[in-house]
C-alpha cells in the first residue's frame, strides 16, 4: 500500500466510525503505521491532531443536526459522545461560538468542518537531501513512554518526557551504553516503534544503540530492532519550526512521489545535542522504508 492510499484509508476508517468510540491504534493500522508515527505525521500535515479532527467533525455534524431536526440538545449530546449536556455545550461554544440552545431557538451562524480528502497536487521544486541506508538487526537501550493506545501521543507527553529524562539523569545513563561504532554515532534517539513493537502501549522511547554491557541503571530496557532499510534526512535549522517543515516536505513530496514509502518499522530521530535553542541545530530523521 502506498503512503497516500494509506492515509486516505485511515481517514475513511475514521469517517465510517465517527459515531463510535474510535481506537487510534486501529486508525493507524489502516495506514500500515504505528499509532505514534501516524498521529505525528497527521498532526504535522494537517496542523491539528487526530483527536481534534474527530472532535471538529462530530461538532460540525452535531450543529447541522440541531439546526435541521427536532432532536433535543441532550439527545444530540449523547449521540455525539458527550456524557452531559454541559460538556457538550462547552465544546459546542468553543467550536461554533454559540450555545446549542441558541441553534434550537432560531437561525444562527454555524461552522462546517468537512471530511479530509487526500489529493496529490503539483508541488516540489525544492531541494531535499537524503540518503538510503540498509542495516542489520540492532539493539537499543531505552526508557519507554507508556501511553494507552486510546490516547493521543502528542508533544503534550513527549516534551515533558524528554525534560524528565534530562533532569533525572536518564540521558547521562544511556550514554554509558553507547558502543564506539554504531549507526547513530554518539546520538541519543527518539524511537517511534512501528509494527515491530510487541507492546502497543509504548509507541515511543528515548534511547541509544546498546553495547551489550550489564545494565546497572533502573528503568532501562533493551529492545530488538529488526533489519530495515532507512531513508535518512539530515536537518539543520531552527527547532521546532524548521524541523516541522522538513517533516511536511518528507511526507508531501518524498513519500508522495518517490520510489520509497514507510514500511511500518521503527523510526528514529537522532539528536547529537540537547541544545535545541541553537538556530542552526543539526540532527537526523531516520524513517524505515521499503520500495513501492
Amino acid at each position: 500500500m502506498d503512503w497516500i492510499s494509506g492515509i486516505q484509508r485511515a481517514i475513511d476508517y475514521v469517517e465510517s466510525h465517527i459515531m463510535q468510540s474510535i481506537d487510534y491504534e486501529e486508525v493507524a493500522k489502516q495506514a500500515y503505521s504505528s499509532n505514534f508515527h501516524f498521529q505525528r505525521i497527521f498532526s504535522i500535515m494537517c496542523d491539528f491532531t487526530l483527536g481534534e479532527y474527530i472532535r471538529m467533525r462530530r461538532l460540525s455534524m452535531a450543529g447541522n443536526e440541531l439546526a435541521s431536526s427536532s432532536l433535543r440538545v441532550i439527545d444530540v449530546a449523547l449521540k455525539y459522545g458527550y456524557d452531559t449536556p454541559e460538556s457538550f455545550s462547552r465544546a459546542f461554544v468553543r467550536f461554533h461560538g454559540v450555545l446549542p440552545s441558541q441553534v434550537k431557538h432560531g437561525a444562527v451562524a454555524l461552522k462546517s468542518f468537512s471530511p479530509l480528502r487526500v489529493k496529490l497536487v503539483l508541488e516540489g521544486g525544492k531541494m531535499l537531501n537524503y540518503r538510503i541506508e540498509t542495516h542489520n538487526a540492532l539493539q537499543i537501550i531505552c526508557k519507554k513512554l507508556y501511553v494507552s493506545s486510546k490516547d493521543e501521543m502528542t508533544q503534550e507527553y513527549i516534551s515533558p518526557f524528554w525534560k524528565k529524562c534530562i533532569e533525572d539523569g536518564t540521558i547521562q545513563a544511556l550514554c554509558k551504553y553507547i558502543p564506539k561504532e554504531n549507526i547513530f554515532k554518539d546520538c541519543i534517539v527518539g524511537a517511534s516503534f512501528g509494527m515491530d513493537a510487541s507492546d502497543p502501549k509504548f509507541p515511543y522511547a528515548i534511547g541509544a544503540c546498546y553495547n551489550g554491557a550489564q545494565i546497572t541503571d533502573e528503568g532501562l530496557t533493551v529492545e530488538e530492532i529488526p533489519a530495515h532499510t532507512y531513508a535518512v534526512f539530515p536537518f539543520s535549522g531552527k527547532m521546532p519550526e524548521d524541523f516541522i517543515k522538513l517533516y511536511q516536505q518528507i511526507c508531501s513530496e518524498f513519500f508522495a512521489t518517490g520510489e520509497y514509502q514507510p514500511c511500518g518499522g521503527t523510526d528514529f530521530e537522532a539528536y547529537p545535542s540537547a541544545d535545541v535553542s541553537d538556530p542552526n541545530y543539526s540532527c537526523e530523521i531516520w524513517v524505515a522504508v521499503e520500495k513501492r
